[in-house]
């Protein structure tokens, strides 16, 4: 048996320029974090001659062809897979809440079918056909940095060009910023779960529509992206944690269907808590706030009293690996 194990995101800076229909006009930059929270997916032998897949429900299917699962379906076709095989999946978080979930599970689900047949890939070039998968082959609105961090791990700044090449830049922070920073960054759990895609369909669409606000938008993103980055480097992580704030004003403004009164007044009450920066994870619409504060125990009060449950992590530095090969 083979199993892979692949962690999950948060964005830092500069997310949602990272999309083809931005980054091929504009440019992308941002910074995201590979977390301690996983995806796993097992790869066995299956006896009989077909293609047994466990996830949310359980599908047999005797061709590649017919599997109604279109991540599972394309990673079987592109890594050359189409009998005798089980694929089983496990995760620390459910899925569709705005920590790269979809990217996380098609890293890992190559990784698992290329291990099962002997062949060595780069997580490079797993984040490469992720994408591909991904943005080609299923034509989902999403953008890259789900399955480059998750294929690499760390806390990774990533450059988008027109031409589609992806430049890949390990943030180097000295050991203190580094430990204050996983130390003071807190995730609570909203407990409302959306579709990334269906969220940033209308981000996609403006952007294929060259609307000028959104282009307007995403450009200052990107300088976030950027911002965030020298801000880390320079271990300022209080205006790291400005710059959080900026960017889901900017959000906000790009995606009004992003967020809920709700969300606002959460974010709110975190700020009012001593947070120094907070925002909601990902595409928006749910999922996780995500706050940076060196006062936790009274944000931490704060979100308990709203009913808000934290889930810790720490920083993945190994990206997706074989646990069991």
């Amino acid at each position: 048996m083979i199993i892979s194990r692949t962690p999950l995101r948060i964005s830092l800076g500069g997310g949602g320029t990272d999309l083809p229909s931005h980054y091929r006009e504009s440019g992308g930059f941002l910074v995201a974090a590979a977390i301690s929270r996983h995806v796993y997916i097992a790869v066995n032998r299956n006896f009989d001659d077909g293609i047994l897949l466990k996830y949310s429900q359980i599908e047999r299917s005797s061709r590649v062809a017919d599997v109604r699962h279109p991540l599972l379906r394309e990673a079987l076709l592109v890594a050359g897979v189409d009998r005798h095989v089980e694929v089983s999946s496990m995760a620390d978080i459910p899925a569709n809440t705005g920590l790269g979930s979809s990217g996380s599970f098609t890293v890992g689900v190559l990784k698992a079918l290329y291990a099962h047949q002997h062949q060595a890939v780069s997580n490079l070039h797993l984040a490469e056909q992720a994408c591909h998968i991904e943005i080609e082959r299923l034509g989902e609105p999403v953008g890259k940095q789900d399955q480059y961090i998750a294929a690499l791990g760390g806390v990774t700044a990533f450059r988008f060009a027109p031409d589609d090449s992806v430049e890949v830049i390990p943030v180097p922070m000295d050991d203190d910023t580094r430990w204050r920073f996983e130390e003071n960054l807190t995730l609570f759990y909203t407990g409302m779960r959306r579709s990334a895609s269906e969220v940033l369909a209308d981000q996609d669409a403006k952007s294929k529509a060259k609307d000028s606000g959104t282009s307007s938008n995403l450009r200052r993103v990107s300088e976030i992206g950027e911002e965030s980055f020298d801000a880390l480097v320079s271990g300022d992580l209080h205006s790291f944690a400005k710059l959080m704030t900026m960017q889901w004003e900017l959000k906000r403004q790009r995606s009004p269907g992003a967020t809920t009164q709700e969300i606002d007044r959460w974010i709110e009450a975190g700020l009012d808590a001593g947070a120094s920066g907070g925002k909601l994870v990902g595409a928006g619409g749910g999922g996780f706030l995500l706050f940076y504060s060196e006062t936790k125990a009274d944000l931490r009060s704060a979100m308990a009293r709203l009913g808000l449950p934290e889930v810790r992590f720490g920083f993945d530095y190994e990206g997706s690996t074989l646990v069991v090969s």
